[in-house]
């Protein structure tokens, strides 16, 4: 056991100590050591190899302060993943997205930091991954940002409406109201990154277009970063079909959990077919996440891995 004590300047221990000792609370469950915190005097307690991962955190958190960075619960769960899998948590932190008012978006794991990199680098990435792993999230801030910088003219997101077979024509209300349910996990994304008025505009003009993935059939879009979300619901045909829309000066994001397929049982995912048929070809990336990259509650981490643990355990 050892136990050694930090002295922090008043910026630092001002973060640490925010609001519900929260922060405190999830550096003891990183670290599983004990963290104590009086004045500005920071106490480790614990295994040595606790303590000195403990020194490494802070001196991580005191440089990102330093340089403006507020510290959440996910700032710190971040620098030990990091750490654990020997790269630079200022690397992977400072990487920022996008910005919308005061809110900065970044990669928070190892893989969101090569899931960014990979959509900036290759015409078509694929990102597969548990739910509340960043997949859908950041490729819609990667799109917003290559829109704001006129990288492309237009952003189009789709999903598969599985659940309404693509036939959507027995909804009530026009197209919009009818696509609503399948879609609104990209709105929402939509109008956490851009203003509400701002968002509406682009949607009446047609700068953003989200639209059921049997919209599009036939098409070539040029000039855009077009995004297929929920891509474990695509039979493979669909998926073909949505490659091969590609256009001149356009990006792809395919993002999608081959855990969570609402397919019937006897057809095939397109999502787990295209790794079959395309890894390994030039431009095209696929990137790979597991719990550890799960940035929502806790909880959710242990929910993911309790499912992947009984998954394992009946093949």
């Amino acid at each position: 056991m050892a136990r050694t004590q930090i002295e922090l300047s008043n910026d630092v221990a001002a973060e640490l100590a925010g609001p519900g000792d929260v922060i405190m609370k999830t550096l003891e469950v990183a670290l599983d050591a004990d963290v104590f915190l009086r004045g500005n005097v920071l106490t480790l307690d614990g295994a040595d190899r606790e303590v000195e991962m403990g020194r490494t955190v802070v001196s991580e958190i005191t440089d990102l302060v330093r340089q403006g960075h507020d510290i959440a619960p996910g700032t710190i769960e971040a620098i030990t993943g990091a750490l654990e899998q020997h790269e630079s948590p200022s690397r992977i932190l400072e990487d920022v997205v996008w910005r919308h008012r005061n809110t900065k978006i970044a990669p928070k794991t190892v893989n969101q930091k090569r899931y960014v990199d990979a959509i900036r680098e290759n015409t078509v990435t694929v990102g597969i991954g548990p739910a509340g792993t960043g997949k859908s999230f950041l490729a819609v801030a990667m799109a917003v940002a290559a829109l704001s910088r006129r990288e492309v003219s237009r952003l189009v997101l789709t999903r598969p409406a599985v659940e309404a077979g693509e036939r959507l024509g027995f909804l009530p209300g026009d197209l919009m109201a009818k696509v609503d349910p399948y879609l609104r996990p990209l709105f929402d994304a939509l109008y956490d990154m851009l203003e509400p008025e701002k968002v509406n505009q682009h949607l009446d003009r047609g700068v953003i277009e989200v639209a059921p993935l049997a919209f599009m059939r036939g098409r070539s879009i040029n000039d855009a970063f077009i995004i297929l979300d929920e891509a474990q619901n695509t039979s493979p045909e669909q998926m073909k079909m949505f490659l091969t829309r590609l256009g001149f000066n356009s990006k792809m994001v395919v993002t999608g959990d081959v855990t969570q397929i609402d397919l019937p049982t006897d057809q095939r995912s397109g999502l787990k077919v295209i790794g079959d048929i395309l890894e390994g070809i030039e431009d095209i990336a696929f990137i790979r996440f597991g719990g550890e990259d799960v940035v929502r509650h806790k909880l959710v981490q242990r929910i993911v891995a309790a499912y992947d643990a009984y998954q394992h355990g009946k093949r």
